[in-house]
C-alpha cells in the first residue's frame, strides 16, 4: 500500500513533525521540530511528494512539538512550537512564500510538553493549547489578535499528561480538549463550557503509558472518537463517543513494539478512517484498516528509521491518496512514504 520511505536530513533529534501548505502553491510542505538543535525546518514541496532540504529557524531550547495554523487570519500558515527546555511556546509568524518571522515567546508554565491550536472562544482566531508536567495541567492562550496571545489560564489533569487534540466532542458547536496522561493510564476530557474556558476534567481508563491521542469519527455516525497508543501494552486503544461526548471503554488492537504516536486517515480511500501508529521499538510504522464500525484489521508494518517518535498522514504530491510522513529522531531524518 506504501512504498519505501524517502528520508530527508533535517536537524538534531526531529521529535515532532507536522504538514501544511507554507508557501501557498497548493502543495503541502514538511515542518519539523529538532529538539537537539534547537530550530524548526521547513521542507518544502517542490513537487510529486519531493521535498528540499529544510531551512532552519532558531527557537527555544528543547522544541517538542509542532503545529501551523494561520494565527493572524493573513492567509498564510504560521508556525507554534512548545519550547520544553525553555518553558515557552514560540510563535513564528509567515512574511511570505513559506518564510517565517523571529519567533515570538510566550510563557507557557513548566515543562510544556506539546500542543495544539483551535478556536476555543469562537471568536475566528485560533487559540493555542499547550500541556505541562510540572504540575501536571493543560494551559489555553487566548488569541488577542494579530498573531498575539494572551497569558495562558491552566485546568488540572492527571499525571504526566501529553498530546492535546482539539475537537467538538459533544457536538455543542464549542471545541473541547482531549489529553492523555502517562503517570495515570487515563485519558481526560475537558469540555468547553463557553468563551472559551473549561470545565473539570472526565476521565478514562486506558492502557498502561498511553502516549499519544488522536481523534476522528472512526464509525461514521458523525461524533468523534479518540484514538490513543498504549506504550506499555504494545496496542492501540479505540474509544468510540457514546452521548453528549462520552466515551466507550477501550477496545485494543495489537500493534509493534512501543507505540509513540497515533494519527488517523482514510488511506484506503473507503470513506472510513484507518490508524496509522509509530512503533517506535520495531522501527515500524503500523497501518491498521478500518474494516467497518469503528473496529479494525491487524496492522500492516512498513520499516522506517530508528525510533519514530511522529506521525502525519497527507497528501504530499497531490493524487488523492493520503501518504505517511515520519520523524525518526536517532537517524536526524524525517520519512515520506508515498501511497502506492
Amino acid at each position: 500500500m506504501f512504498y519505501n520511505q524517502t528520508t530527508y536530513s533535517v536537524g538534531s533529534g526531529p521529535y515532532s513533525v507536522t504538514t501544511g501548505d507554507v508557501n501557498n502553491d497548493n502543495k503541502l510542505d514538511i515542518v519539523v521540530a529538532s529538539y537537539g538543535s534547537n530550530t524548526v525546518g521547513v521542507l518544502l514541496n517542490v513537487g510529486n511528494g519531493a521535498f528540499s532540504s529544510p531551512t532552519n529557524y532558531s527557537v527555544g531550547a528543547g522544541p517538542n512539538s509542532v503545529v501551523v495554523g494561520d494565527v493572524n487570519n493573513d492567509s498564510k500558515l504560521d508556525i507554534v512550537v512548545a519550547n520544553k527546555g525553555s518553558n515557552t511556546i514560540g510563535v513564528l509568524l509567515n512574511v511570505g512564500n513559506g518564510t517565517f518571522s523571529t519567533q515570538t515567546s510566550y510563557s507557557a508554565g513548566t515543562d510544556p510538553q506539546s500542543l495544539a491550536t483551535g478556536d476555543v472562544n469562537n471568536d475566528g482566531k485560533l487559540d493555542i493549547i499547550v500541556v505541562n508536567n510540572s504540575p501536571s495541567m493543560v494551559g489555553v492562550l487566548l488569541n488577542t489578535g494579530n498573531g498575539t496571545f494572551s497569558l495562558e489560564t491552566t485546568y488540572s489533569v492527571n499525571s504526566n499528561p501529553n498530546s492535546p487534540a482539539v475537537a467538538d466532542v459533544n457536538n455543542d458547536g464549542k471545541l473541547d480538549i482531549v489529553v492523555r496522561s502517562y503517570g495515570s493510564n487515563t485519558i481526560s476530557v475537558l469540555l468547553n463550557a463557553g468563551n472559551g474556558t473549561f470545565l473539570s476534567q472526565i476521565t478514562y481508563s486506558v492502557g498502561v503509558y498511553p502516549y499519544s491521542v488522536a481523534i476522528g469519527d472512526l464509525n461514521s455516525d458523525g461524533m468523534p472518537d479518540i484514538v490513543v497508543a498504549n506504550a506499555g501494552n504494545n496496542n492501540v486503544g479505540v474509544l468510540l463517543n457514546g452521548v453528549s461526548g462520552t466515551f466507550s471503554t477501550e477496545t485494543t488492537y495489537s500493534v509493534g513494539s512501543n507505540p509513540q504516536s497515533v494519527a488517523t486517515g482514510d488511506v484506503n480511500n473507503d470513506s472510513n478512517l484507518d490508524i496509522v501508529v509509530t512503533n517506535t521499538g520495531s522501527n515500524t510504522v503500523g497501518v491498521l484498516l478500518n474494516v467497518g464500525n469503528g473496529t479494525f484489521s491487524s496492522q500492516t508494518n512498513y520499516s522506517v528509521g530508528a525510533n519514530p517518535t511522529s506521525v502525519v498522514v497527507a497528501d504530499v504530491n497531490n493524487d488523492g491518496k493520503p501518504d505517511i510522513v515520519v520523524a525518526n529522531p536517532s537517524d536526524n531524518n524525517v520519512g515520506v512514504l508515498l501511497h502506492c
